[in-house]
């Protein structure tokens, strides 16, 4: 199944703020991404909805199996290019911000072969 960019990014952010401070509320994804509270309130329900997370009484966010599986994909997409670009003598800053420009578009066969050879060449 596709899921569109701005779903991965959220899911990604709730990986992060999760190892980040081992638990995740909307107001820390706020935070992370500096997105309205409004704006993160939608994107929190639709992603509920859809069931890539779940919310408890006390508003901590879970991610469920298959929202854990698309942001761990992400999560390793972005940190593998951002290492790539560095390695490449891109500007830690840019190659952040590239990494997050195409960690959503490649494919899953162009990412296994940049793996790959990023791997080989480490």
């Amino acid at each position: 199944m596709k899921v569109l960019e701005s779903a991965e990014n959220y899911l990604e952010a709730i990986l992060m703020v999760r190892e980040e401070k081992g638990v995740v509320r909307a107001i820390d994804i706020v935070n992370k991404l500096g997105f309205s509270k409004p704006s993160v309130s939608v994107a929190m329900k639709n992603l509920e909805v859809n069931e890539f997370i779940t919310r408890d009484g006390d508003g901590f966010i879970k991610l469920t199996e298959s929202g854990e599986e698309i942001a761990r994909m992400i999560y390793e997409r972005h940190n593998l290019l951002t290492s790539l670009f560095v390695k490449l003598g891109v500007s830690e800053e840019t190659a952040r911000e590239d990494a997050c420009k195409i960690e959503h578009d490649l494919s899953e066969e162009t990412f296994e072969c940049i793996k790959k050879a990023y791997t080989d060449i480490k």
